[in-house]
């Protein structure tokens, strides 16, 4: 039997359909894909729903197939969608990803210029959301999307702060997003610093905090109040610090095959704050990080590879 987890999780994002090609090529030549649902914050909010956290998501549709479909998906995997309203002037974004065979990063093409998510303000933001117990997960994306959602996502992180709430933040950069890199340092770092976990990756520690050294990257955070840094070191695993001076490095798991890189950070932050939450320490939280890291690169989707409880529960006693 799976465990109910006393804490609630909530995330704020843009849901996208993806269409995944189902054999490699250009995109332009490609004439069969694979639907599926893609958002850094949902898959979060999926893997934390399979561990069997109660999990809310913060969003807007269409009122098109899209929407339709991605609120199904939602409701599929036990997520709330109490929070997921509809636009009737705007369209629900949506994406193409190539089929690569080979390891390296797939092509991807969005097209959410001007989205439903988009319009996502702070008044579809409900403040009675936000309780003692429950965690806010937050994303470089979401404040990228547009100004609308960016204030929202300030928003929600005040209201959380307010209520005592527990605030991760993983930075994941989106340069075509944003006008410039000096804008795109400067929020994302605003964000960041309000947080009380940091989740960046080595490269974009080189860009956000000067350096390729995780402890530097570990340490800028924790000198502007954040509590716990997590830099992901790709297949080399994470790079843990702690304000109260706890540090370590914790390896990842081999992988014989990687078949789609897509979605394993949003996987490791599933592991590490699904484990943060649960009272386990910092190695423990880091190395479920990396296993579920490892799960999603091995299988097509961003979300596909994410384990349930029993699932999860048996793999850490294997491992």
């Amino acid at each position: 039997m799976e465990t109910k987890q006393t804490h609630s999780f909530a995330t704020l994002g843009e849901a996208m359909a993806m269409f995944v090609a189902k054999t490699p090529g250009q995109l332009a030549d490609i004439e069969e894909f694979h639907r599926s649902l893609a958002g850094a914050e949902v898959n979060v909010a999926i893997g934390m729903a399979r561990l069997g956290f109660e999990a809310c998501y913060i969003s807007k549709v269409g009122k098109d197939s899209f929407g339709q479909f991605i609120r199904q998906a939602i409701r599929k995997e036990n997520i709330r969608t109490d929070w997921v309203s509809e636009s009737t002037n705007h369209a629900t974004g949506f994406m193409l990803k190539s089929n690569v065979t080979d390891g390296s990063d797939p092509k991807v093409e969005y097209f959410r210029k001007n989205s439903a998510a988009s319009t996502l303000s702070t008044t579809d933001i409900d403040e009675n959301l936000f309780k003692a117990g429950t965690h806010l997960h937050l994303t470089g994306i979401s404040i990228a999307v547009s100004s609308t959602m960016r204030e929202a996502t300030k928003h929600a992180l005040n209201l959380a702060k307010e209520q005592g709430c527990s605030v991760s933040f993983d930075t994941n950069l989106r340069p075509t997003l944003w006008p410039d890199q000096a804008t795109m340092v400067a929020t994302i770092n605003e964000f960041a610093f309000a947080s009380d976990i940091v989740l960046p990756g080595i490269e974009e520690g080189k860009i956000l905090a000067g350096s390729d050294q995780p402890e530097m990257i570990a340490d800028f955070y924790l000198q502007h109040g954040v509590k716990t840094v997590i830099v992901k070191l790709g297949s080399k695993g994470a790079y843990f610090k702690t304000s109260s001076g706890e540090s370590g490095t914790v390896a990842g798991f081999p992988v014989t095959k990687v078949v789609d890189t897509v979605g394993a950070g949003d996987s490791f932050a599933v592991g590490v704050i699904s484990a943060l939450l649960e009272g386990k320490t910092m190695e423990q939280s880091a190395r479920r990080g990396n296993l579920l890291g490892s799960l999603t690169v091995q299988v097509r989707g961003d979300s596909e590879g994410l384990p349930t409880r029993a699932a999860l529960n048996q793999l850490e006693q294997e491992s």
